[in-house]
């Protein structure tokens, strides 16, 4: 059998099928090429299931407000002034803890990647703030903090610092010895080592945990704004529960919902910009 396959006419009928025939399209492997426009695809097809829900009645108005309805009221809020100032105050919460939680995050990577012993002393501790939702340590923050701005911040800090650490402390570890090798046969110094190989090494990570990091923000801003807040969109929520306005409601939902898909669409912008020199299967 095996000398069969080796004769050249076997051999030549075995390397022709292998071969694509003239005019067939080849298969392409993988999800294919982007879409334009792809990220919107899946909202506006929600947005289009909403309003056909509420123009059949399906949707009890007092149950989900229709799209119209809550485009009118928030012209409304935006006419007043309401929107833009709880937006505003909102941003800076959100923003405040993300800053803090980034850098958190990323130096106690640092300390952790670089140095067996600061993996020995900080990576426990934070592996175990990873199984404990930040959520669940609001009433010990309220004692500690009050329910003030500081309890608001730290506690979105405490949801943004554990992504950063994972993904970026994973970039470390996992940059290839034969760059370190590298590193120490052309005699880089320790800062040069630190700038060339352990920072361009680790950015692929960081950059991932910075998408959980700025989706973690906006949710743990949700919850927060509405412990005895008197200004946030969270606010305007719980205000508008208060009074059975689903509008309103549905408005700070929407506002929630696009602040994070543009931060994380920005976020992905700069992972396309900033690691232009991966192939991926999303380019």
């Amino acid at each position: 059998m095996t000398q069969l396959a080796t004769l050249p006419g076997v051999r030549a009928e075995r390397d022709q099928s292998i071969v694509a025939r003239p005019g067939r399209r080849r298969r392409r492997l993988g999800p294919g090429n982007p879409i334009k426009f792809g990220a919107a695809l899946g909202p506006v097809l929600l947005l289009v299931l909403w309003s056909i829900g509420s123009a059949t009645g399906w949707l009890d108005p007092r149950v989900l407000s229709a799209p119209w309805t809550v485009v009118t009221t928030t012209g409304d809020l935006v006419a007043d002034g309401r929107l833009q100032s709880n937006l505003l105050t909102s941003a800076q919460r959100a923003f405040a803890g993300l800053g803090l939680g980034i850098l958190l995050g990323t130096v106690l990577a640092l300390l952790s990647g670089l140095s067996r012993i600061g993996e020995a002393i900080l990576d426990g501790p934070i592996q175990i703030k990873r199984a404990i939702p930040s959520l669940a340590l609001l009433p010990l923050l309220i004692l500690w903090l009050g329910i003030g701005e500081s309890m608001k911040i730290t506690t979105i800090t405490l949801g943004v610092f554990v992504p950063i650490y994972i993904h970026t402390h994973n970039g470390l570890r996992t940059i290839d010895s034969r760059y370190v090798e590298l590193a120490e046969t052309v005699g880089l110094s320790r800062w040069e080592f630190i700038r060339r190989v352990v920072l361009p090494g680790a950015l692929p990570g960081f950059l991932l945990g910075l998408r959980f990091a700025v989706t973690g923000a906006w949710l743990a801003l949700v919850v927060v704004e509405q412990i005895n807040s008197t200004s946030g969109i969270g606010y305007m929520m719980e205000l508008a529960r208060t009074y059975g306005q689903t509008d309103i409601i549905i408005v700070g939902l929407v506002l929630y919902g696009a602040l994070g898909l543009l931060s994380d669409g920005a976020v992905r912008l700069i992972q396309r910009r900033a690691l232009t020199w991966r192939r991926t299967l999303a380019d």
